[in-house]
Formats: C-alpha cells, structure tokens, sequence
C-alpha cells in the first residue's frame, strides 16, 4: 500500500512539474514576442542563447547579433505578433514549441503581414528558458 501511494505521488508531482514547467514556457514565449514588438533589446538579449539561429519564412536566417542590430537601426519592426495553437513538447532542458502566428512587421520601409507555421526550440539554462532556434513558414 505505501509504495502504491509513494508511486502515485511522484507520478502526480512529475505531471503537475511538467505542467507548471509548460506554462513556464509559453509565458516565456510570449514575453518575447511582446518583446520584439516593443523593440526590448535588453529583453531579447536575455531571453535568446548566443548561438541563436532565427529562420525566417523566406529564408532569411538572423543571429542574435543581428536581431538586435536590426531593431536598433530600425531595418526591422514588428506591428504585432498574434500567436495561436500553441504545442509545447519537453524533453529535459530543451523544448520544442509550435504555433500559428499572424505577424504584421516592417522591413526596410515596407509594411507587410504573415500568416506563418512557426517551431521554436527553447534551451533552459539554470531557472531561464532561452531561444536556441526559430523557423517559419507561410502557413
């Protein structure tokens, strides 16, 4: 009987840490796409890994140093970044996350708006989750 119970409880305390660590993330997600809005250099800088590979929908692949440069010089701008469908797959301190998302952003002086199929693949590092890895495609 205890060890019944004993398993039943890391069996809960293991799901509901996963839920909790889930929910974790998505916040984390969407406080860096509130970011990229609002042009939060600091904010982006703390929440991607320096190896950050970002992949855009027609190509274009930018590091962490880019991103950052390109906001400061104002080559590109977000109007809004709505995201939908949210999955989140863990696997120890990485995760894979997908969504939908409509993005409206300005790039060299052209306003456009996406419907993109994005994956993100998230790194924990310590108690912070970082973005390692973006691609999207139109959707």
């Amino acid at each position: 009987m205890k060890w019944t119970l004993l398993w039943a409880f890391i069996v809960v305390t293991t799901v509901a840490n996963a839920q909790t660590e889930e929910a974790k993330l998505i916040a984390t997600v969407k406080e860096f796409h509130t970011a990229l809005v609002n042009k939060n250099t600091v904010s982006i800088n703390q929440q991607t890994d320096k190896a950050l590979s970002y992949g855009h929908s027609n190509g274009w692949v930018q590091t962490k140093t880019d991103i950052i440069k390109d906001f400061e010089t104002g080559y590109i701008s977000y109007q809004s970044f709505k995201e939908d469908s949210i999955t989140v797959t863990l696997n120890g301190n990485m995760a894979n996350v997908r969504f939908v998302a409509d993005v409206a952003a300005t790039l060299k002086g052209t306003a456009s708006s996406f419907h993109l199929k994005v994956l993100e693949v998230w790194v924990k590092k310590g108690k912070r989750w970082m973005l390692f890895a973006r691609q999207a495609v139109k959707g």
